[in-house]
Order: structure tokens, then sequence, then C-alpha cells
């Protein structure tokens, strides 16, 4: 099986469980060196909607239900939306390892351990909402974040630079709030699992900064003015301060590109 093969067939595992065993069973393949990355392979498949269960139901963000803290059913509409997050980013990472050929041999080494990661997280976060007593898929979720891979799978470029340096970087402006309230609430378990994803997620948008600068490179545009059309194109009601500054910082980001998230 080559590479491709297994990121497609990670895409269409339908069930949370197959996704999860999916994954981690291509990384692990990966890492012993058995999926190839042939050169001469046929184009990837028009972006699908990937492999999802029946629940949750899919609705327009405005519909996904509140989600304070100060009740047990609160925390778990948080913890399901953030499980949410975490599932569409394993769809996210294969396809970015699926749709883009003739990248680096680097390039899917990263996408595929993000993958791996996400599997992880979406895990640690099912078994809490099991905890709560509630599973994935009890609460309407939207669709956002896949809508943005269709948005960008002609292009690299712009696929670097708006799920991870941007969708998937809103996790880091927004998770240490969310970990002083759950704090706040008495929920140190579901704070101290924020706690490493956010840890982990600053290395996933750091892929991203270092791929879509090489991919701009690729290209033969400068980086930073093509990150500011990017943002003004596809991102405008999707930004909003506070940034997280220092965690961008790590993950990536120049002065000049916070100084046009800012902007």
């Amino acid at each position: 099986m080559t590479l491709f093969e297994a990121a497609k067939a990670c895409l269409a595992a339908n069930t949370p469980e197959a996704k999860v065993s999916t994954t981690r069973a291509a990384a692990e393949a990966f890492r012993r060196g058995e999926l190839a990355i042939p050169a001469d392979v046929p184009p990837p498949e028009p972006i699908r909607m990937p492999g999802r269960p029946p629940l949750p139901r899919l609705v327009h963000p405005r519909d996904v239900p509140r989600r304070g803290f100060g009740s047990d059913e609160g925390r778990a509409a948080f913890i399901h939306a953030v499980a949410h997050i975490e599932f569409n980013a394993i769809d996210l990472a294969w396809d970015a390892v699926y749709r883009f050929r003739g990248m680096p041999a680097e390039y899917y080494a990263d996408w595929v351990g993000v993958a791996d990661d996400e599997a992880r997280h979406f895990v640690l976060l099912q078994e809490r909402l099991r905890e709560l007593g509630h599973a994935y898929g009890d609460f309407d979720a939207h669709n956002g974040l896949w809508q943005m891979a269709e948005k960008t799978a002609h292009d690299p470029v712009a696929r670097m630079a708006l799920v991870p340096r941007v969708l998937e970087a809103r996790g880091l402006d927004v998770t240490p709030g969310m970990i002083v309230k759950l704090r706040e609430a008495g929920d140190e378990a579901t704070a101290a699992i924020l706690e490493l994803i956010l840890r982990e997620e600053v290395a996933h948008v750091a892929a991203g900064s270092r791929w879509f600068r090489w991919c701009c490179e690729r290209a033969g545009v400068e980086p930073r003015a093509t990150f500011r059309a990017l943002l003004r194109e596809h991102a405008s009601g999707v930004l909003h301060g506070p940034f997280n500054l220092e965690a961008r910082t790590a993950a990536g980001f120049d002065a000049d590109e916070l100084a046009a998230l800012e902007g």
C-alpha cells in the first residue's frame, strides 16, 4: 500500500473507532517505512465529504448549542465541540497528505504525525465525554473546518495558510481562556487535556508555517503579502483578537504576520 492509499482509507473511515484505529495503524506503518511515496501516482480524487458517523448532526454554526461551564451538561457540550474539532483535524491532516503530491518526504512525515496526534486528542476528549455521561454525536456540530478544506483543495499555499495557520491557530488564542474557566469550575480533568492539546497544537501550526513558506518559495510568491491577501479573501469573518502572540510566535508567525492579523 502507498501512503496515498492509506491516507484515502483513513479519510473514508466512517466511525470514530475506525477513524482512530485506521489512523494509528497507518501512522505506525509509515514510521516503519512500510508505506511508499511513489512519484508516478494518479492525481487525487476531487475533494468530497470524508467518512463520518451519522451523528453529530451538522448545522449552521449559529445553531450549535451554547457551551456554558456552570453545569456538567454545559461542559459536556463544550468538550463535544472540541472533540468535533479534533475529529475534523484528523481528516484535515490526512487530506493534506492525500491531496498534495510531489511534496518532500518531510512534508508527509509532518502531516502523518499531526493526524496521529489529533486521533489521540480525540480519544482523550471522547473518554472525558463518557465520564460525563455523553458520547460523540450527542450534540449538534458544524462543518466549517472541512468547508475550508474544500475551498483550498486546489492550492497547497492556500491550504497551509488557511487551515493550520488560521483555523487551527484559533485554538492557540482561545484555549488558555478556556483552561482558566474550566479550573474556575473545578474541572481539572478537562483542563489538563486542553493543556496537552495546546502544547501539541503549537507544533502543528508550526508545521503549517514551515510548509506555507516552502510552498510560497516553490510558487515564487512572497509569503507575507500572500498571507495577507488570503486572510482578506477567505478569513475576514473568522479572525478576531485577542491573539496569543507568544504561542503564535512559537508556531512560526513573524512580527509582520502578527501585525497583519491584528489589523
